[in-house]
């Protein structure tokens, strides 16, 4: 796993403030509300609304 189970609990979606989910390939994290997808990069979460892409 890229990113610890730890910070993974304390992480929000910057937009909305909901709780993330790692994707199942662990490129990134993923919004339960707004399904925006934030990238991991070097296995850093990139929090920023600008870098995500929306996913249904």
């Amino acid at each position: 796993m890229a990113v610890s189970k730890e910070l993974l609990e304390i992480l929000v979606c910057p937009l909305c403030k909901t709780s993330l989910d790692m994707k199942a390939d662990g490129s990134g994290l993923k919004c339960v509300q707004c399904r925006r997808v934030y990238p991991i990069r070097d296995e850093i979460p990139v929090m920023l609304i600008d870098e995500a892409k929306v996913e249904d």
